[in-house]
């Protein structure tokens, strides 16, 4: 079956359970070209997206694209906007600010915009938010994992929310740099860390917590060292390193350049197994040379034992998308619902307008769904409520996990 990006039929109320069976039907073309019997009298909305569909990261964004476009098909099939039709307007940042800046006022400036989802990098979601929240546009990010973005400079001291418009349904990298700290040093065993970043938000911010909890846990980090993100070479990175005798490797970034990196450390005899977070964790970090044993850390539980999560897998199969929803697929399906849920409720009484925005807002942070990823419902800095996670290990050519927990900051 093939997909659009500007979908054509339409809505009635979100009612979460309902939303989640219903993942196990797919309309027609028919119903795509406008056969639907919604009343579609009010006109449309359009749910706007930021990600990188092109470039290193997209197999991230890919998989973001169609997951938001398959929840804006169900609730297209299912009336679940009242008198609305729902518009999907995917808008490719490339994994750069500048980029998603452009995106973000493009998107601004539509009145018919209701929200927003996205970004997947922090970098690109510290250029859009504030454009965003200039217009009282909600953005709900499946994931973003800089702390700054919900709790500002001072994440883990002085929290303050900075953008009263946006929310993620990702944990943050206050609980996910500790949970892999703690994998590592105390199931792992591993006591004599080099660290790397690439310099992003991301990786940068994702280090530092790593950091603080191995310290504290009695590991020493016996390297500090820094890479590009589009590097390729890393032999003057694994030299610098090589010298402290390293027993692991924890690495801030994404998988373009951290499979590369765990490859040339086994080829240059430094054979310790590399972690990194959630932006590794696809199955293009192994294609491009992670290796087995090595770990990585994931936002919530693995689908596949996610019960909640078996509707949006069959629902995305059955859809036909030539790419992997990726690990952040169930997490942009529930990212998306809590936004047609929200927009649900608002139009029940009365139309949408530029003007209702700030309404979105507020009925975004009330909300309670059930989503494939889990309960989503947000705390008061707009940090999602569900603190679970995994660490995966690399085991017969794909990402095997090992552990899902909640992290629980020690005293």
């Amino acid at each position: 079956m093939s997909r659009r990006y500007a979908v054509a039929a339409t809505g009635v109320v979100l009612v979460a359970a309902a939303l989640l069976s219903a993942c196990g039907t797919n309309r027609s073309e028919g119903d795509a070209a406008g056969g639907s019997s919604c009343d579609t009298s009010k006109g449309t909305l359009v749910i706007g997206m930021i990600a990188p569909m092109s470039g290193g990261v997209s197999a991230f964004g890919l998989g973001m694209r169609n997951s938001a476009d398959l929840a804006i098909d169900q609730a297209n099939e299912n009336c679940t906007v009242p008198g609305y039709r729902l518009v999907f307007q995917p808008e490719d940042d490339q994994s750069l600010p500048q980029i998603a800046a452009q995106a973000a006022t493009k998107l601004a400036s539509d009145p018919n915009v209701a929200a927003v989802v996205g970004t997947y990098n922090s970098s690109t979601a510290q250029s859009a938010a504030p454009i965003l929240a200039q217009r009282s546009i909600v953005q709900v990010s499946p994931a973003n994992t800089g702390p700054a973005l919900t709790r500002g400079e001072k994440a883990a001291t002085q929290p303050r929310r900075p953008f009263p418009t946006y929310f993620r349904v990702a944990a943050n990298d206050l609980v996910q740099g500790p949970f892999g700290a703690r994998y590592l040093v105390q199931e792992a065993g591993k006591k004599k860390i080099a660290v790397i970043d690439d310099g992003k938000t991301y990786g940068v911010g994702l280090v530092e917590n790593f950091v603080k909890e191995a310290e504290r846990l009695g590991a020493r980090i016996v390297a500090r060292e820094k890479v590009g993100e589009k590097d390729t070479d890393f032999s003057s990175t694994i030299a610098a390193i090589r010298s402290s005798r390293p027993d692991a490797v924890y690495y801030g970034g994404e998988y373009p350049a951290a499979g590369p990196l765990s490859r040339q450390l086994a080829e240059a005899g430094l054979d310790v197994p590399l972690m990194g977070g959630d932006g590794i964790a696809d199955p293009q970090y192994i294609e491009l040379g992670g290796r087995p044993g090595d770990f990585a850390t994931n936002i919530g539980a693995p689908v596949e034992s996610l019960s909640s999560a078996r509707a949006f897998v069959d629902a995305y199969a059955a859809a036909g998308y030539p790419e992997p929803s990726s690990a952040y697929g169930p997490m942009t399906f529930d990212a998306t619902n809590v936004i047609i849920g929200a927009l649900a409720g608002l139009v029940r009484n009365s139309p949408f307008e530029e003007s209702s925005r700030q309404r979105l807002v507020e009925a975004v942070q009330r909300t309670n769904l059930p989503g494939a990823s889990g309960t989503v419902a947000f705390d008061e800095f707009g940090d999602t409520t569900n603190k679970v996670l995994t660490v995966s290990t690399v085991k017969d050519g794909e990402f095997e996990p090992l552990e899902t927990g909640v992290f629980e900051q020690s005293n």
